[in-house]
């Protein structure tokens, strides 16, 4: 089902809790916005939380003849989506899966979901270097990865564990488009002043350390989070946040030569 995906892009991080979800789906909101048909993959079984991000929740996942049909967040049918929270009959259900049940479960949504044409395929991973990451490798090992965007925030623990995830990364050939700092500051909404909450330039110091890409920062901003997620691309242009988004797609698009169509550019 993969030959119908031009670009995979994975979204890592082996920290929890460092917005990895919200990156994914502000990534491909911001691929749609260029114009391309975009999918997204959410691996992380235990807590799934892209078609709640997305305001997808309760939605049914079908079945045709070639396999597993998303979910579509528009009618234009340019972002499908697909989740194992689709699956469970309550966003309160849990997943008590031992590890070849993942495995197994990750390998379906690899091969049997029908994403037709798409040109690019966001993964959002769970945090970690366990079975469901080696699982995704070895699917794509044979059809390749157009990289991974390590995702951190400033303080010093995350950038440890996200240190561990560039080396599995390395170990496993992903190449490495850059690492993106996350909660990188509040920005007051009155006076524009910004204070580093957590810290600041830990990201920076891990990509120039591990000669790779540094992406940008993200501000703390409860907009980008309000649920459903809107793009901020393409509702709130001159944020902080959307910049980096739009220098993030150009850089991707440049790096793999992509030119299936113009950049629309909002």
């Amino acid at each position: 089902m993969l030959k119908g995906v031009k670009h995979v892009i994975l979204v890592l991080s082996g920290k929890g809790g460092v917005g990895k979800s919200t990156v994914s789906v502000q990534l491909a909101l911001s691929l749609k916005e260029f114009g391309y048909k975009v999918g997204i993959l959410d691996v992380d079984l235990c807590g799934p939380s892209i078609p709640y991000l997305l305001g997808l929740e309760n939605q049914e996942v079908h079945q045709c003849s070639e396999g597993w049909v998303p979910v579509y967040l528009d009618s234009d049918q340019k972002l499908a989506v697909m989740s194992i929270g689709f699956l469970l009959k309550s966003r309160n259900d849990s997943v008590v899966w031992r590890g070849p049940k993942k495995t197994g479960m990750i390998r379906q949504f690899l091969n049997d979901v029908y994403w037709q044409d798409i040109d690019y395929l966001v993964i959002d991973t769970p945090p970690g270097t366990s079975d469901e990451h080696i699982t995704v490798m070895e699917n794509l090992r044979n059809y390749g990865c157009e990289g991974a965007i390590l995702v951190t925030t400033p303080q010093a623990v995350a950038i440890e564990d996200v240190r561990k995830e560039l080396t599995f990364c390395r170990k496993t050939g992903i190449p490495v488009l850059g690492v993106l700092e996350n909660m990188s500051g509040f920005v007051c909404p009155h006076c524009s002043e910004c204070t580093n909450i957590f810290s600041s330039g830990g990201g920076s110091s891990l990509a120039e350390m591990s000669k790779v890409p540094f992406l940008g920062r993200i501000p703390i901003d409860p907009k980008v989070t309000s649920v459903p997620v809107k793009s901020e691309l393409g509702h709130n242009p001159t944020s902080v946040t959307a910049q980096v988004f739009k220098t993030l797609v150009k850089s991707i698009v440049e790096k793999n030569g992509s030119s299936d169509k113009p950049l629309v550019s909002t």
